[in-house]
């Protein structure tokens, strides 16, 4: 079960810290990833919406990824790998391939669909999936393909790779309908950074691996640690007696509420309604994925109540 806590020690105050719950990805044969986004304690950090955060899996072990045809609407998907390799299709025709260190995203607004199934020559999986809400304005945007490979950046004691905005002086050109915040940020063993942001934004620092602490408040792996508008300047330090790694995401808070269900974000029940009936009749909206030797996935039952906005806690 989500909860929030601050810090595991005393009066670490200003860094909220956001468990994951262990969620099946894909179908009743599929791994397990650790969701931090969205949760009852936060639903946005900036535009970000949703975080899963997997492996390392032994694919021999574990299965690896397969997840069949499915839908999105009124989103973005962000792709980043540690190791291993994702075959990505879509409906656009897309045909491209996920790999450690370079990031995949998909804009899916009115209407995408499309597959993950790890490749044959991975062994081990692990990586990052996460999810940026469009704002209304255009949150029936068309659908595109983007990828991008961000030269490694280094900075006092630590490793960057933005592949979203801007850090340390480095502006990833990934267009995206918010200001965002992306990076991967590998922090050497014992090291302390300290990293200027804007601070409009709001932070999430979500550890992989390390004894990390955030602003000063400890951290572990799979967890997210929350920081409110305000910031100048985040310190990163790694407490460990090895590289720690962390994956930085930030953004101006997102005002709008809304209606997150399965794959689809709206603004209302009726936006999650129309999409799923549109998905289960095999509307042109969704388009074909060709390539996968399988059945796409049906969409699941819708609750029997009216699918409530979800929205942050007030700002005090």
């Amino acid at each position: 079960m989500d909860h929030t806590a601050v810090g595991h020690g005393a009066a670490e105050a200003e860094v909220e810290v956001l468990t994951a719950r262990d969620v099946p990805l894909g179908g009743p044969r599929a791994m397990t990833v650790r969701r931090t986004l969205p949760q009852q304690a936060r639903t946005l950090i900036g535009a970000w919406c949703f975080a899963d955060h997997y492996g390392p899996d032994r694919v021999a072990d574990s299965g690896g990824m397969d997840v069949a045809p499915h839908p999105h609407t009124g989103l973005q998907t962000v792709s980043w790998l540690f190791s291993g390799e994702i075959e990505h299709r879509d409906s656009l025709g897309t045909h491209a391939f996920v790999r450690p260190g370079e990031l995949n995203l998909m804009t899916g607004g009115h209407g995408i669909s499309h597959t993950e199934v790890s490749t044959p020559a991975t062994t081990v999986l692990h990586g990052v999936q996460l999810w940026v809400a469009l704002p209304g304005e255009h949150r029936h945007a068309p659908s595109e393909f983007q990828h991008h490979a961000p030269a490694p950046l280094h900075v006092g004691g630590a490793e960057l790779r933005v592949f979203l905005g801007t850090l340390a002086g480095d502006t990833s050109p990934v267009r995206t309908f918010t200001p965002l915040l992306g990076s991967e940020v590998l922090i050497d063993a014992g090291a302390t950074v300290a990293l200027e942001v804007d601070p409009t934004f709001e932070h999430g620092l979500l550890v992989d691996t390390g004894d990390v602490r955030f602003d000063g408040t400890a951290l572990l792996p799979a967890e997210l640690g929350y920081a409110g508008p305000g910031r100048t300047t985040l310190t990163l330090t790694n407490g460990s007696d090895h590289p720690a790694r962390t994956v930085l995401l930030g953004g101006p808070p997102f005002e709008e509420e809304v209606v997150m269900w399965w794959n689809f974000i709206g603004r209302s029940h009726q936006d999650i309604v129309e999409a799923r009936e549109a998905w289960e009749r095999a509307s042109d909206r969704f388009g074909t994925v060709d390539g996968y030797p399988g059945a796409r996935l049906p969409a699941p039952a819708l609750p029997n109540a009216v699918i409530s906005p979800r929205k942050n806690p007030s700002r005090h």
